[in-house]
């Protein structure tokens, strides 16, 4: 009986040392909560921990940064995400202008992911508003200089261009 007293008192110290252990981990923690609220949305998203990043992606003295801000609030776009990408030639040492390669007012651009090949620059991204989250992509085949339009990966079938223009300009928008 009394064997088993102790080992209650024990289970029950040590599991007090687990929780709290577990309760000053979570309020020490460094990894940011992300709450997301899509553009006009009333109510805010679980809290995720989705930390900002900007991995590159290098191919020979070319490096590629694709980012997503929420720095870029102009008149049209009323302080959403958007996708962001600059480009060097020269190893690193200098960087192109900003290009906004998402520049959309009715959502908000996030999680970008990018690659390059060659002189193929890969960039995808997600839109996500009040009634979607979809996964949409960009892709340059001159070095960054240029992408061509933005491509719903959602659909099935043939993957179309998600705006009628088949410009492969670029929006110099911040």
């Amino acid at each position: 009986m009394r064997i088993q007293s102790k080992l209650m008192i024990t289970r029950n110290i040590i599991l007090g040392i687990i929780i709290t252990t577990l309760s000053l981990t979570s309020i020490v923690s460094t990894t940011p909560l992300i709450l997301h609220q899509a553009s006009n949305a009333a109510a805010w998203t679980d809290p995720n921990p989705q930390p900002r990043k900007a991995p590159p992606s290098i191919t020979g003295t070319n490096v590629y940064v694709a980012w997503w801000t929420n720095n870029t609030a102009t008149a049209n776009n009323k302080n959403n995400e958007d996708v962001m990408f600059r480009a060097s030639t020269d190893g690193g040492i200098t960087f192109g202008d900003k290009i906004n390669l998402s520049n959309t007012t009715n959502s908000d651009s996030w999680k970008a992911e990018i690659d390059s090949d060659a002189d193929s620059v890969v960039v995808i991204w997600w839109e996500t508003n009040q009634t979607s989250d979809v996964p949409v992509m960009r892709v340059s085949n001159d070095n960054g200089e240029t992408f061509g339009p933005v491509l719903n990966l959602a659909s099935n079938g043939t993957i179309t261009s998600s705006s009628s223009s088949s410009s492969s300009s670029n929006s110099g928008a911040e």
